[in-house]
């Protein structure tokens, strides 16, 4: 059965312990709001620590081969998919999501493992021709240094091993804290890094219940040179602020508003699914999901009535119940915005015609709900919503589209469906976002760079161009060749 999956301390230098003050946080079940264990309530000494640890680490790992810490992180992701039905029982327990969707981001992050895992022997240099016989001029690409990694609960696992496994792959070491609503999943990989070899040190897990103080150690610490973060655009202008003091290297995929375009030559059946995959996928908590749903106005009352045929059938539960498709949201704070925001919707002339009130499964659970006749520039279109709640925007032109989409400061993921190849180019170009899917309402993958452009974020997770943001360039100029 291998090493136990729940670990209630934190994973400092390879070995788990309690926090130098010995407190402890509790960590709940969403669905039920029953207790599922203590965690470990790291301070920002504990914090410092572990930052030590990934320092000593550094030099060691680095200077490892890049098969070296591809053959570690392909025994990590298989441990990962060897435990993968116990890991989404696990995070499916402290976040709320579906089994079959927390099986899915167990896979899901394993993925980002094994492609980093490859990657990790494409560090490649260049040789660029010097004006000089003489010299020649050199292009190293060399890791960062320790990393910080500040993670969200929506995806506690996919997450972390996005960036966790970027980072070794690069010979980086890293100190996590994950979110303190579901800090279980980072510190069930860490029982995995130890089981598989990943040596002391490289990868350290520091959870608690005090953020900001731990957060503000890991973007202000010299010896941090990296700061990569997920989750709201505020704390992000915040991790930066601090990051400057020392000049760091960050990544921020922050908070989005995703348009979802259907146009009036849009394959109809096909833009329900998108909206169904994209709209309540883990309840709506995704920074990816259609935030904004805009119909041509040709087609909008027929498309709203079959969305909320749809979603009217989904079935609202705890996640280890079969069939469920909706779990709760994380917590009180989670349900009470959602609950505001429709409201709000509702009272400046709004109309729900599917749900919009709290369910009858629990306390957290929230009825998949439908909105039409919103106004973009109303409270709930310009927020992100995070709960299972789609809101519908007519339009009559393809400016106009373009116009209502970009409305906003948030530039993450956008969604686009038409049959026509030219709009697709001319939408998918003008649109002021990091990542544009067309016809297709799922767009993540372990191939392809994530990230987003305005206030939504700075440099690309996944992908080759995930690799670089742990990477710096060096130039050596070496001269006296020809002596």
């Amino acid at each position: 059965m291998g090493v136990s999956i729940l670990q209630t301390a934190a994973f400092i230098n390879g070995e788990f312990s309690e926090s130098e003050t010995g407190a402890s946080f509790p960590v709940f079940n969403p669905a039920n709001g029953k207790e599922i264990t203590r965690v470990a309530d790291c301070s920002a000494r504990d914090a410092e620590r572990a930052i030590d640890a990934a320092a000593a680490a550094f030099k060691g790992w680095a200077h490892e081969t890049a098969d070296v810490r591809a053959a570690v992180l392909k025994k990590w992701r298989s441990a990962i998919l060897e435990r993968e039905e116990d890991l989404a029982a696990l995070l499916s327990t402290e976040m709320g999501k579906p089994m079959a969707e927390a099986l899915g981001e167990i896979r899901y992050g394993a993925s980002y493992v094994e492609w980093f895992a490859e990657e990790a022997r494409r560090v490649y240099g260049e040789v660029i021709p010097n004006a000089s016989p003489s010299a020649r001029t050199i292009v190293l690409k060399q890791p960062v240094g320790v990393c910080a990694a500040i993670t969200p609960w929506n995806f506690p696992n996919a997450m972390l091993m996005r960036k966790a496994a970027a980072a070794l792959a690069a010979g980086c070491t890293m100190v996590a804290k994950p979110a303190e609503d579901t800090p279980l999943s980072a510190l069930a990989v860490a029982a995995l890094a130890k089981e598989v070899g990943v040596p002391e040190g490289v990868f350290n897990v520091v959870p608690t219940s005090k953020p900001a103080g731990v957060g503000e150690v890991l973007a202000t610490h010299p010896k941090v040179r990296k700061i990569s973060f997920t989750g709201s655009t505020g704390v992000g202008r915040l991790l930066l602020k601090q990051a400057s003091a020392t000049v760091k290297k960050a990544s921020m995929e922050l908070g989005g508003n995703a348009p979802f375009i259907v146009f009036k030559d849009a394959d109809f059946d096909a833009a329900i699914d998108g909206v169904m995959a994209s709209k309540y996928r883990n309840g709506g908590q995704t920074c990816v999901c259609a935030n904004r749903i805009f119909v041509h106005d040709s087609i909008v009352a027929e498309f709203s009535k079959k969305l909320a045929e749809r979603v009217k059938n989904l079935r609202v539960g705890a996640g280890n119940e079969t069939g469920v498709d909706i779990g709760p949201l994380i917590n009180r704070t989670a349900i009470e915005k959602v609950e505001r925001l429709v409201d709000n919707a509702v009272k400046d002339g709004a109309k729900c015609i599917v749900g919009g009130s709290r369910h009858e499964a629990g306390e957290l659970f929230f009825q998949p709900t439908v909105l039409t006749d919103v106004l973009n520039q109303s409270e709930i279109a310009q927020s992100e919503i995070f709960g299972p709640v789609a809101t519908i925007i007519p339009f009559s032109t393809e400016d106009e589209a373009i116009q209502y989409a970009n409305e906003t400061i948030y530039g993450l993921a956008a969604y686009i469906y038409t049959r026509d190849l030219g709009r697709a180019w001319r939408v998918g170009e003008a649109l002021e976002y990091g990542m544009v899917g067309v016809n297709e309402g799922v767009i993540s993958s372990a191939a392809a760079p994530f990230g987003g452009v305005k206030q939504s974020g700075m440099g690309r997770e996944g992908s080759k161009y995930g690799l670089d943001d742990y990477l710096e360039i060096k130039y050596l100029c070496m001269g006296g060749l020809d002596r």
